[in-house]
Parts: structure tokens; sequence; C-alpha cells
């Protein structure tokens, strides 16, 4: 009896270090507003293309004059999405390789919540068709990543997490194997990074990293837990992060909002091969395309 009692006190100790066993995510996930996103599939769309910069294909970017004078991605593509996915995956433009089966866009639904100490998001998509490729990671069929920004990110709040992509990170054609995602003139000590977080499915854990002068998927604090599963063909992925957190983590308010972009690998891919949004606003008790609201 003893034993046993000790040991449940040192699980319970071990679990509220690391957090899980304090997630307490809304009862009835139902009665919390669902907010559906379309993910493309980007294909070689690096920041540079973005801005009008680069040439692929000998096409430039007609919106970049626009998102340099101060539009955002959505302004002009939200409603076309699933089309620009289709036109990308097949190779009708800035995909050198077409991924023949591949679906080119994915619905998924947004639910987010909070408590008063800790945000819950939650993302739920029925998953894609089947398709041939590469096994690019073996360990995870599917991943799932969020990104939050502060304001401090410059066209972060415009463009979602495609500050983070660039020509010459690994997976792009003229990339380098060891170059990660980054923000230009990234500084972690100085506040200019992303908070990510990130959730994989083989491994059926969570990771609390950041992006700044380089992707450091760990080090982060603020993450306490992070579950999925598939239902049938639906998958559900939800996580549970404290407002504040350490060093990479984006620390939340009551009445803020932040950058907000998030994306789905399927199929065990890996690096650019995935699904996408483009950028929003988690608002915390505030209007935004995605409102977190205390339960």
């Amino acid at each position: 009896m003893k034993k046993t009692m000790i040991a449940g006190t040192i699980g319970l100790m071990f679990a509220m270090a690391h957090g899980s066993a304090l997630a307490a995510p809304p009862a009835d996930w139902g009665k919390v507003e669902a907010k559906e996103i379309t993910l493309l599939y980007p294909g070689v769309s690096p920041m540079e293309w973005i801005l009008g910069d680069l040439r692929i294909d000998k096409a430039r970017h007609g919106g970049g004059r626009a998102f340099k004078k101060g539009d955002a991605c959505s302004d002009c593509h939200a409603d076309e999405t699933a089309e620009m996915g289709r036109k990308i995956v097949t190779g009708e433009k800035l995909e050198p390789k077409p991924v023949a089966g591949k679906d080119g866009s994915v619905p998924v639904k947004v639910q987010a919540a909070h408590d008063g100490e800790t945000l819950y998001l939650r993302f739920s998509w029925k998953q894609p068709a089947a398709w041939a490729g590469d096994k690019m990671d073996d360990k995870n069929p599917v991943k799932v990543a969020f990104m939050l920004d502060a304001g401090k990110v410059d066209m972060a709040e415009r463009s979602g997490c495609w500050a983070s992509c660039h020509a010459d990170s690994r997976t792009m054609p003229e990339g380098k194997d060891d170059k990660k995602k980054y923000i230009k003139d990234g500084n972690l000590s100085g506040g200019v990074f992303y908070d990510l977080v990130q959730w994989r499915s083989g491994e059926n854990k969570g990771f609390d990293g950041h992006v700044a002068d380089s992707r450091v998927p760990e080090g982060g604090s603020a993450l306490t837990s992070a579950e999925g599963k598939l239902d049938g063909d639906t998958w559900t992925v939800t996580f549970a992060r404290k407002f504040a957190g350490g060093e990479g983590d984006v620390k939340l308010e009551a009445g803020k909002t932040y950058g907000f972009g998030f994306a789905i690998h399927d199929n065990h891919t890996a690096g650019r091969y995935h699904y996408v949004s483009l950028g929003y606003k988690l608002g915390i008790d505030a209007k935004a395309d995605v409102t977190a609201a205390k339960q």
C-alpha cells in the first residue's frame, strides 16, 4: 500500500512538473465556436517570392507590391486557398515536382478557449487522400504545428508563418541541407522570434520550441500537454499552453491579439511538403480571426 502511494505521489509530482496534470480543456468542445480555415499546399513559395524579389519559373508574385505596402496575404487570398493549393500541387505553378494524388488543400476546424491561465487550441480535420510519396519522416505519419508572434517579427502579422520560410532553406530547390527555418534578423534575447509548438503522431508527444535565427524544436516551458487521435477518418489534436512560459515562449494576456499560423504534415512528409495556413490573428478575450474566450 505504501509503495503504491509513494509511486502515485512521484507520478503526480512528475506530471505536475511537466504540466500535463494541470491541463483541463473545456468539457464540451461542442459549445466552443469553430473557425474553418483552409490550409494549402505551398510548393516553392518562400518569403523572397512573396515579396516579389524572386522569380520562380520566370514568374514574379503579382501581389508583392501590395504586400510591401501593408496588405496581408489573407486580404487577397482567403477565399481562394483551395484553388491555389490545387494549382501548386499539380505543378501548374510554384512546384517543379508535382505531387501525384496529394490533395492541394485541407479544411481545418480551429477552436480556442482559456481558463485565465492556460490557452487551449483544438484542430480537427479529415485525413487527406492517401498518395504515394517518400517517407521523409519515418517516425511520424502526421505532425501538427502552430506559431505565435507578439508583434516583433517583421511581416508576420501579414504573412503568418511565411517570415520563417526562405529560398535557401532545406527542401527548397536551391536550399542547403543544413539550413533550417529562420527569421531574418531573428533574435531570441531581443524578442524577435516565433513561438513554435508541435505535436507528432508517431512519437505521440508535444514539442515546445521557437524560431529565431534558426529553428529550435525544444526548450520552451509553456506547453503543458499535446494530444491527438484519429477517429475514423477525422484527426483531432488538442494543445494546452500556459499564458506565461520561459525563453522562446510568447507571453499571452487577456484583451490582446497575436499573430497566428499553423501547418499540418501528412503522409510522413517534412519540410515544405506540408499544408500551411495564411496569417491570422488569435485573440485572448479579444475580437480576432480565432478568439479564445474564458470558459
